[in-house]
């Protein structure tokens, strides 16, 4: 008998849809201290401005802000570090290929608990224009439009 997974969101980015194409998603974990987790589990993160990078073969995720644990001591973790994100090596592989071949940037989506492990949605993203962003807009207010007069 299959239990169903639970999933609770932690943080998430929510205009990552208004300013990137998303193209594809994918699961990751984190390497985490122990009062980086304890932070998270209360919702004190920010995905804002992050992003990640591929570094000899590694996934780095940077500019994501945790903020220190209100309980720690002097081993509290620095709230900008950069984590590193643990993919399977032809993951990586595979998204590298497609970030040379055409200028897409990883975005982290969401962060998440699965498990008792702290997860992040990584989405390989493309940079909308301007036009594009009102384009969405308006797209977006057309739907609701017809919604309503349903």
């Amino acid at each position: 008998m299959a239990e169903k997974e639970e999933i609770k969101n932690l943080a998430t980015h929510r205009q990552a849809t208004h300013n990137y194409f998303i193209e594809e998603r994918m699961e990751a974990g984190m390497v985490l201290t122990g009062t980086e987790v304890k932070s998270l589990r209360l919702g004190r993160a920010n995905l804002k401005d992050s992003y990640a990078i591929l570094r000899k073969g590694e996934v780095w995720l940077l500019n994501c802000h945790i903020s220190p644990y209100s309980h720690g001591n002097l081993q509290n973790h620095d709230p900008l570090r950069e984590r590193k994100l643990l993919l399977h090596r032809n993951e990586i592989q595979k998204l590298d290929r497609r970030r040379k071949l055409s200028g897409l940037t990883l975005v982290p989506l969401r962060l998440y608990l699965k498990r008792g492990r702290v997860k992040v949605e990584l989405a390989v993203a493309k940079g909308k224009k301007l036009y594009d962003k009102r384009e969405s807009i308006k797209k977006r207010d057309q739907d609701r439009e017809n919604r309503r007069g349903e």
